[in-house]
C-alpha cells in the first residue's frame, strides 16, 4: 500500500498543518507496517504556475507533442503519476486570506490534467482518483466552524472539494486546526486538542477499512 504525503506550509517546524499531517502519517504507518510513503514538500520545491506554453502542450494530443512540450509538462506528468500510484493521499496546508495558498493552487493546476486525472467518457468528465482515500489537513487563523462569526470566510474547503471532486474524489476528509494565529492561548490550545482528536479518529477510520 502506498501513501502520498504533500506539505505546503513555509513555516517548517513551526507549522501546525505539517505537525498534524505528520502525526496522521505516523499513525497510519504504525497500523500498516508495509505502508510506503511518497513525500512531497511544495514549499521546498514550488511548482510553477500555468503558462501559455503549458496550456497549449496540455491540449495537444500526446502523439503530436514536441520535445519542448513534453519538457513543459514533465513536472505535471510526474505529479500525476505519483497521485495515481497512491492508495492514500494526505495534503497539508495553511489557510491564506480565507482560501488555498497559491503554492497549493499551483499544484492543483498541475494535476488537473485531461486524459490523465480526468477523462472524457461518453460525453461525461470522469475523475480518475475515485479509488483513493484523501485527507486535507489545514490550519486556520480564526475559527471558521459552522455557526461562528467567521464561518462565511471559508473559501478553502469548498475550493478543495470542487477541484478534487472534478478529478474523482468523492469523500474527502478534513482535519482543521482552528483557531490558531488570531486567537488567545486557551482557544488555540482547544483547537489543537480537537485537531489531534480528529487525526486519531481519521487514522482509526482508514485503518478499519
Amino acid at each position: 500500500m502506498k501513501l502520498m504525503h504533500v506539505d505546503s506550509s513555509p513555516k517548517g517546524e513551526w507549522s501546525n498543518s505539517r505537525a498534524l499531517s505528520r502525526e496522521l502519517v505516523e499513525l497510519l504507518r504504525a497500523g500498516l507496517p508495509e505502508l510506503e510513503v511518497d513525500y512531497l514538500d511544495l514549499a521546498a520545491s514550488p511548482p510553477g504556475h500555468v503558462t501559455g506554453d503549458f496550456a497549449i502542450a496540455t491540449y495537444t494530443p500526446e502523439a503530436d507533442r514536441t520535445p519542448a512540450m513534453k519538457e513543459t509538462l514533465a513536472l505535471s506528468d510526474g505529479y500525476c503519476a505519483r497521485l495515481l500510484a497512491a492508495d492514500m493521499l494526505v495534503f497539508a496546508m495553511p489557510m491564506y486570506n480565507g482560501s488555498i495558498p497559491s503554492i497549493f493552487k499551483a499544484f492543483i493546476d498541475q494535476i488537473v490534467r485531461a486524459e490523465i486525472t480526468y477523462k472524457a467518457i461518453d460525453g461525461q468528465y470522469v475523475g480518475q482518483l475515485g479509488d483513493k482515500k484523501v485527507a486535507f489537513i489545514t490550519s486556520r487563523g480564526v475559527d471558521l466552524r459552522p455557526g461562528t462569526p467567521w464561518a462565511h470566510m471559508d473559501a478553502l474547503t469548498p475550493s478543495l472539494r470542487s477541484a478534487f471532486g472534478f478529478i474523482g474524489v468523492t469523500d474527502p476528509q478534513f482535519v482543521d486546526a482552528q483557531p490558531m494565529q488570531f486567537a488567545d492561548v486557551e482557544a488555540r490550545a482547544e483547537g489543537l486538542i480537537r485537531a489531534h482528536q480528529d487525526v486519531a479518529a481519521l487514522a482509526a477510520k482508514w485503518l478499519a477499512v
